[in-house]
C-alpha cells in the first residue's frame, strides 16, 4: 500500500483538516474517537447503511484488499455493495489494536476485522491497516489495506468451481474447463481444453492459490504447447482480472507474452472471459474475442 505520509495527499488532507486539529491533540481522545469511528463502520456495514458507510471515506480514498485495489469513495461503495448483494447475511466486527499519530489530524490505525458469511459460520479474521484523517470534525478513511486470511481468500471465487463450456461457432472454437478445490481447499485447480476447427487441441492446467503472507490470489498456467505464465487475480467487487506474464508456446515468434483475462459473472451458471491488454515482446496485440461460458 502506498504511504501518503509526507506527500501531496497529506498536504491536501491537512488543507481541509488541520484547522480542526486542536480537538485531536490528545492521544487518548484521538484513540477513543478513532475506535468509535471504526465501530460505527462495522455497525453501518451490518445494517447495510450505505450512506453512513460512504461518510466513513474521503472522496479520493483507496482500498487495497489482497491483490485488489479500488480507488475513489464511489467505487469503494460499489464494491462493498456488490459483495453484500452476494452475501446477504454477512456480518463484520472491527477490533482496533493500535492507533499511531502521523499528524494531529492524521492517525494510522491497525486492527483485526472478523467476518461471518452466515449466522453460525466459523468467523474469518483479516488484518487491516488504515489511515484516517480528521475532516470537518469526522475521522474518515483516506486509505485502507486488508490482508485477508489466506485460507478464506478463495471464498469469493468459489462460484468458479465446476464444469464449464464456451463455444464460438463462427470461429469453430470450443473451450471445456473444469475447476475443483484441492489441497484441503487452499487451492483451485483448473483443467482446460481448447479445440479449434482443423487444429490440434491445446490442453492447459491452471493453479490458483492464496499467498499466506498477504492473501493475494496468485495464478499459474501451463499448457501443452510449452507455454506458461504466472500472475495475480484481482477483483473490483464485480469482476475478476487475472494479469499474466509468461513465455509463449511452440511456433510463436516471441519470448515474453503479457495479457489480462477479465472474468465477469453473468448470473447463475454463466460468465464471460476475454483476453485484453495483450502484448508480445512489448508489441501490442488486438484484444481476444469474449467467450461466454455456461455451467454444464
Amino acid at each position: 500500500m502506498k504511504r501518503f505520509v509526507g506527500g501531496m495527499m497529506i498536504a491536501a488532507i491537512c488543507g481541509l483538516a488541520c484547522g480542526a486539529a486542536g480537538a485531536a491533540d490528545d492521544y487518548a481522545a484521538v484513540r477513543e474517537a478513532v475506535v468509535k469511528a471504526s465501530a460505527a463502520y462495522a455497525e453501518a456495514y451490518n445494517k447495510r447503511d450505505f450512506k453512513a458507510l460512504a461518510d466513513q471515506w474521503v472522496e479520493r480514498a483507496e482500498l487495497v484488499e489482497g491483490g485488489s485495489r479500488v480507488v475513489g469513495r464511489d467505487s469503494i461503495l460499489v464494491s462493498i455493495r456488490g459483495w453484500l448483494d452476494r452475501h446477504a447475511q454477512a456480518a463484520m466486527q472491527v477490533k482496533v489494536t493500535d492507533v499511531e499519530f502521523v499528524t494531529p489530524a492524521l492517525a494510522r490505525v491497525r486492527g483485526v476485522i472478523t467476518f461471518t458469511r452466515r449466522p453460525g459460520d466459523k468467523p474469518v479474521e483479516s488484518r487491516f491497516e488504515s489511515l484516517r484523517a480528521l475532516e470537518q470534525g469526522t475521522w474518515r478513511i483516506v486509505e485502507s489495506s486488508v490482508a485477508r486470511n489466506h485460507a478464506a481468500a478463495l471464498d469469493d471465487i468459489n462460484w468458479l468451481v465446476g464444469a464449464w463450456q464456451a463455444t464460438d461457432a463462427k470461429a469453430g472454437t470450443t473451450i471445456d474447463a473444469v475447476y475443483e478445490k484441492a489441497i484441503d481447499g487452499r487451492a483451485i485447480i483448473g483443467r482446460v481444453k481448447l479445440a479449434t476447427k482443423g487444429g490440434k487441441p491445446v490442453e492447459a492446467v491452471e493453479i490458483i492459490h492464496a499467498d499466506r503472507g498477504d492473501g493475494v490470489i496468485r495464478a499459474a498456467v501451463y499448457d501443452s504447447t510449452g507455454a506458461h505464465a504466472e500472475g495475480v487475480i484481482e477483483s473490483d467487487g464485480t469482476s475478476l482480472n487475472r494479469s499474466l506474464v509468461g513465455v509463449p508456446g511452440d511456433g510463436v515468434a516471441g519470448s515474453r507474452a503479457q495479457w489480462v483475462q477479465t472474468i465477469v459473472p453473468g448470473g447463475e451458471g454463466r460468465f464471460t472471459m476475454q483476453s485484453i491488454e495483450r502484448s508480445l515482446d512489448g508489441r501490442p496485440l488486438p484484444d481476444g474475442q469474449p467467450m461466454h461460458f455456461l455451467k454444464r
